[in-house]
């Protein structure tokens, strides 16, 4: 859907993204509480777009029951599981709204900090992260690994984001048309939102414990969501091992003077199988750590290439009106499977 389609008259001042995987037993409470947050910050000129990613549980016939009861309660229905970033992405690209704000079922994300971020939006800011001040229900674990994270993250990154900040923010519809327009099939989306720029304000909160159900992220999907952000953002690990190897050449060729030094002066030495070892071992780990590093960006390109879509929406629902495909197997223009979990 493109604005020639969704003149702005047609559009609800506010859209809410929440994409969702097995979370029936979060729909309702998370309705409950959002819905007079969004009625106090543009009255009911709102949608709430849910993205269901594959669920297998009854969240689809949860979200649906919510749309019997209000009209506005949208549904984004993906073929199978693509990945939260596959899903947001999908959500992006079928919210209407003047404004958009992902925000996860879970409600550890307060929809009450909605008004306040509305205000700094009509006060000329184009986007409003919502920076977590506080997370009291993360173990230490979680809160040390993500502080390097971020640390890490934007030592490395040609645009750093903005620490303890997540998905949930404010974005003018001006940012989501230049995000709907990225080709990138792998996306880290923290890392877009900062790429794109526009005048930013933020609001802080502080995470509360998760409502109902479980999170989906494991420690396996929580590394791999960190190495798909950093390989999409940055190119540093490829040059550093660029330089690292400039440099262990040069010291083996001044090793290799010295060994030549040797045998002139004091004649042929006994080769110590230890140091043979040593040195063998040692670079040919180092070989391989730089070849699984080169791998992860070759597997990128190799996605890319490909050039299949993003998430694939088998049907839609509550977007009839609006100009919008209603029905089956609307196919994303840019995307892949490479979306994190």
């Amino acid at each position: 859907m493109t604005d020639a389609e969704t003149s702005q008259t047609d559009r609800p001042l506010l859209s809410v993204i929440v994409p969702v995987l097995n979370e029936e037993e979060s729909i309702a409470a998370f309705i409950e509480r959002t819905v007079p947050c969004l009625e106090e910050a543009c009255g009911g000129d709102w949608e709430i777009v849910f993205v269901d990613d594959g669920s297998t549980d009854a969240t689809l016939a949860a979200v649906l029951a919510a749309r019997q009861r209000d009209a506005r309660v949208r549904v984004v229905v993906l073929s199978r599981r693509f990945g939260k970033e596959a899903a947001l992405s999908a959500g992006l690209a079928t919210a209407r709204g003047q404004t958009v704000i992902p925000i996860d079922v879970d409600l550890q994300d307060p929809p009450e900090i909605i008004p306040e971020m509305m205000e700094k939006w009509r006060g000329g800011a184009k986007v409003v992260t919502a920076v977590r001040s506080s997370r009291p229900d993360d173990g230490a674990m979680k809160r040390l690994s993500a502080g390097w994270f971020y640390k890490i993250y934007n030592r490395l990154a040609d645009r750093p984001i903005t620490p303890n900040a997540g998905d949930f923010r404010l974005l003018d519809r001006d940012v989501v048309e230049v995000l709907n327009q990225l080709p990138e099939r792998n996306r880290f989306m923290k890392g877009l939102f900062a790429w794109v720029g526009f005048p930013t304000e933020t609001v802080s909160f502080v995470r509360e414990p998760r409502k109902a159900g479980r999170s989906k992220w494991k420690a396996w999907s929580l590394w791999n969501f960190a190495l798909d952000g950093i390989t999409s953002s940055s190119t540093v690990a490829l040059r550093f091992w660029s330089y690292f190897g400039v440099v262990i050449a040069f010291l083996g060729f001044v090793f290799a003077l010295i060994i030549v030094a040797r045998v002139i002066v004091w004649g042929v030495d006994v080769p110590g199988y230890a140091s043979l070892m040593v040195v063998t071992l040692v670079l040919g780990g180092l070989n391989l750590v730089s070849m699984g590093i080169l791998g992860e960006y070759v597997g990128r390109i190799f996605i890319e290439v490909k050039g299949r879509p993003l998430y694939i929406i088998r049907e839609t629902v509550g977007f009839e009106g609006a100009g919008e495909k209603g029905s089956t197997a609307d196919v994303a223009p840019a995307g892949s499977e490479g979306g994190a979990d």
